[in-house]
């Protein structure tokens, strides 16, 4: 079976308006609840942070309709989306000349898009440059997005990595320890998102999730582990070995020229009963030729004997059972029932007339090629010789089989619901007391120097950016003296940025943010070091 062919079998057997596990669908969008905040942390962190932004993940994890979503997401007016991939762009001159054109410029080096940046940012447009499938970039074209990512004095580009996780390590060793880049990583579906991927693929070409049961379900996460493009490649192997195991199931129901096999349940019974006839025939000729002497009742036999002995194998024959009698016999030979009906077992139509792989008609057509079953004739009986005329034999009615009893369905009672569980009662919490107002003072930009003073290989964890100090001012007042802000310049204009807390390391930082109050986690908390704080506050002096 070719590949065009078996496409065909599998969409016409499911009845697929197109295929759904293909790699690229158009219109269809999945987008579960774990990758809303990135999608949110990516808009935060293009607004507020000056590194390059990287998102990471295996072949197949969902990075490409993440940066689908991103450009979706942005304001048009005031954002310039550029989306290039590295795939054939060689060397740096080729990724950079994909930039140019987008931004409708004809110089490609550095120097030149950045001035073009600065050109748009006085018109009010940011730029987004987003590029696909950067694993595959040279050292050297990355530095020169390190560039890019630095910006000028004037206006920087946002530029955004969509590479698999190998391309991490590369950029740690060309960072050489300063903080150039920011990392998000991917993670895999649940199982319950991905039954939530598999229903809405299947509802798209026309069908529902009950085309797999709980346990193909199940088998289709683990085998993928919840990445997206292995869902669809092991969802599709899934259902073409259901469709391969039903059609051998059903051209082994199958029998000779290819015909069902309640036919060929008919056929047999048919030749058993000439086969039978026959023999019985032949046998009775023998036995003719043998012993006539048992053949035909002595001479001057009166008549009242014949009738006595048929009365005598009229009350032999078996009860229920049609005999007819030979010449050549004095006992009645049972005759089987080759004329009248035989009950047939009926099986579903499904199987009873599967098709065979390969085979391009459906089972309705197998069947009405099929010419009807036409009634046996009986077998015609050689009467015997007039000398041995025998009474006529009682008619003995047929007795039908008693049909077979029908186990009476019962229908499985639903489980009981389970009880609701008490809702425990919060105790009342004392109210704390909020640090005085003056705090701010003498912990928010007012004493810059602190920041100063920390060593820049420790980090904070960065809550918030606003153009006003007084809400800076009432945040940290309201949080405690663990918040602090500092001032820095964005885009020609004061903004100040709270912090929260002195950590020893990055992960220590990270680990932090699930302290932090639901209100603030919302805010999508960030870690960086304080040599970057102090770089900006005293670019902002």
């Amino acid at each position: 079976m070719t590949s065009l062919h078996a496409d065909e079998a599998y969409l016409g057997h499911y009845q697929f308006s197109h295929d759904p596990f293909a790699a690229r669908v158009p219109g269809f969008r999945f987008f579960p609840a774990q990758r809303k905040p990135v999608l949110g942390q990516l808009h935060h962190l293009a607004r507020y942070s000056q590194l390059l932004l990287v998102v990471s993940g295996p072949i197949g994890s969902g990075k490409t309709l993440l940066r689908q979503a991103l450009v979706a997401s942005t304001n048009k007016q005031a954002v310039q989306s550029v989306v290039v991939s590295a795939r054939g762009a060689g060397d740096a001159a080729g990724l950079f000349r994909q930039i140019a054109q987008g931004l409708g410029m004809q110089q490609f080096d550095v120097r030149s898009i950045l001035a073009q940046v600065a050109q748009l940012a006085l018109t009010g447009q940011e730029v987004y440059l987003l590029v696909d499938d950067a694993e595959q970039l040279a050292d050297a074209t990355l530095e020169g997005l390190f560039a890019l990512a630095a910006g000028s004095g004037e206006a920087r580009p946002h530029v955004f990595l969509f590479a698999e996780t190998a391309l991490i390590s590369r950029l740690e060793a060309l960072a050489d320890g300063e903080e150039r880049f920011h990392a998000i990583e991917l993670q895999p579906y649940s199982e319950d998102e991905t039954r939530e991927y598999l229903a809405q693929r299947l509802d798209g070409a026309g069908q529902g999730i009950e085309l797999l049961s709980d346990d193909q379900v199940t088998d289709i996460y683990l085998t993928s582990g919840g990445w997206p493009g292995r869902i669809n490649q092991v969802a599709r192997d899934v259902l073409i070995e259901a469709m391969l195991a039903q059609r051998n199931a059903a051209s082994s129901s199958a029998g000779l020229l290819g015909l069902p096999r309640k036919h060929l349940l008919a056929l047999v019974v048919v030749a058993i009963g000439l086969g039978a006839a026959w023999f019985m025939q032949g046998r009775q000729e023998r036995l003719a030729q043998e012993s006539p002497a048992q053949v035909l009742p002595e001479a001057g036999a009166p008549v009242a004997a014949l009738a006595d002995g048929a009365a005598a194998e009229s009350a032999a024959k078996p009860e229920g059972g049609a005999s007819i009698e030979f010449a050549g016999t004095s006992q009645p030979l049972p005759l089987p029932l080759v004329g009248e009906a035989q009950p047939v077992i009926r099986e579903p139509l499904a199987q009873a007339s599967g098709m065979a792989e390969g085979e391009e008609g459906g089972e309705a057509e197998s069947l009405a090629a099929l010419p009807p079953a036409q009634p046996v004739a009986p077998v015609a009986v050689p009467s015997a010789s007039p000398a041995a005329v025998a009474p006529a034999a009682v008619p003995v009615q047929p007795v039908a089989a008693p049909a077979a009893p029908v186990a009476p369905v019962v229908a499985s009672a639903p489980a009981p619901a389970a009880a609701p569980k008490p809702v425990p009662v919060a105790k009342p919490v004392a109210p704390q007391p909020k640090p005085a107002a003056v705090a701010v003072a003498k912990t928010g930009s007012a004493s810059a120097g602190w920041y100063g003073a920390q060593p820049g290989s420790q980090f904070a964890l960065q809550i918030l950016g606003t153009r006003s100090e007084g809400g800076a001012q009432a945040f940290v007042s309201k949080n405690g003296a663990e918040y602090r802000y500092f001032k820095k310049m964005h885009q020609g204009q004061p903004l100040y940025v709270v912090t929260y807390g002195k950590f020893s390391s990055r992960a220590a930082a990270q680990a932090a943010i699930k302290s932090l109050p639901a209100s603030v986690q919302a805010g999508k908390p960030w870690p960086r070091s304080f040599a970057s704080i102090q770089q900006e506050a005293v670019q902002a002096r």
